[in-house]
């Protein structure tokens, strides 16, 4: 069964946060990613999303509405033919971006666990192996980060 690291970005750390991006990248698999324009606006953006988080985005090129983000997404699910265990490091607001994502017509994608599995079970030292200071606050950039560092880990066993 894959594991997919999941990254996202949003507005900020409130109830009213909005997804702006969001990414999964298997180990030594495909990547998806996606941001979402017109789900937010400048306005509900905390300083450090504004500094940080918003000069890294091309809409251009990744940028979709929610509804075709959501079919983008279970297209991109729709490849693997074992069971998909989302992995992230903040569950508390990842996972809740990604299940708003994924639900589509009232259903979950089939060969998605629904729940998440915390990157720091599966990476120990990820806090250690990713200081604050090098995370880049860019979700497919993060996701490639936790996916990589789950591949050495687990190469060293």
């Amino acid at each position: 069964m894959p594991f997919a690291f999941l990254d996202t970005e949003f507005t900020s750390l409130t109830a009213q946060a909005r997804l702006i991006s969001l990414a999964l990248v298997v180990p030594d698999g495909p990547e998806f990613d996606v941001e979402l324009p017109q789900n937010w606006d400048l306005a509900d953006c905390s300083d450090f999303v504004i500094e940080v988080v918003l000069p890294q985005l091309d809409p251009v090129q990744y940028g979709m509405s929610v509804p075709d983000a959501r079919d983008a997404l279970w297209q991109f699910l729709s490849r693997f033919d074992e069971e998909v265990i989302v992995c992230c490091d903040a569950p508390l607001w990842d996972w809740e971006f990604f299940s708003q994502l994924a639900y589509r017509h009232g259903k979950w994608p089939a060969n998605v666990r629904n729940a998440p599995r915390n990157s720091y079970d599966l990476i120990l030292d990820l806090a250690r192996a990713i200081p604050e200071e090098q995370v880049p606050h860019h979700a497919l950039l993060d996701a490639r980060l936790a996916a990589r560092h789950y591949r050495i880990a687990t190469s060293r066993g």
